[in-house]
């Protein structure tokens, strides 16, 4: 009888952990965005939370944050460009944007950009941006266009 249980003992501890659920493919393991805006960490500058918000008028404003990995060269923020079906937007950035080593900026609050596309900005759609770096490299992303109203988290973005 001792050995029955010793066996059904041995059994359970080793069946646990294939019965437990857990591996690298549960859910608390992936990458999640909570955000409207999109990501970008493929460079030493990692694009968190882009997006445009846009006024009725069909001007916007491009926020993101901006994080330096590198821990020992400043970078910059060089240009801000439409590609693809928003070329011909324009993309004007308030002064020049220094990205710290192991700092971060926030576009909303130092430097935003303005955009002034020959479209109005649609809010829902997305609009292709490309990012360009003294040090970092270029990132291009689908931006999402969000409205600017009285209230919520997008009503103190200044739209030009």
């Amino acid at each position: 009888m001792n050995a029955r249980r010793s066996i059904a003992a041995a059994a359970v501890v080793l069946a646990a952990p294939a019965l437990s659920s857990c591996g690298f493919d549960a859910p608390t393991e992936q990458i999640y965005n909570p955000t409207v805006g999109v990501f970008d960490k493929s460079g030493s500058v990692e694009l968190l939370n882009v997006l445009v918000v846009a006024d009725a008028a069909g001007s916007g404003t491009v926020i993101a944050t901006l994080v330096n990995s590198d821990l020992v060269n400043d970078d910059a923020l060089t240009g801000v460009t439409g590609s693809g079906e928003s070329a011909e937007a324009t993309f004007e950035v308030a002064g020049s944007v220094d990205i710290p080593a192991g700092g971060l900026v926030n576009l909303a609050e130092e430097g935003p950009i303005s955009v002034d596309p020959a479209d109005k900005l649609v809010p829902g759609l997305l609009i292709p941006v490309t990012f360009e770096f003294e040090r970092s490299a270029q990132v291009t992303l689908q931006v999402p266009i969000v409205e600017q109203t009285d209230e919520g988290p997008y009503a103190d973005v200044p739209v030009s």
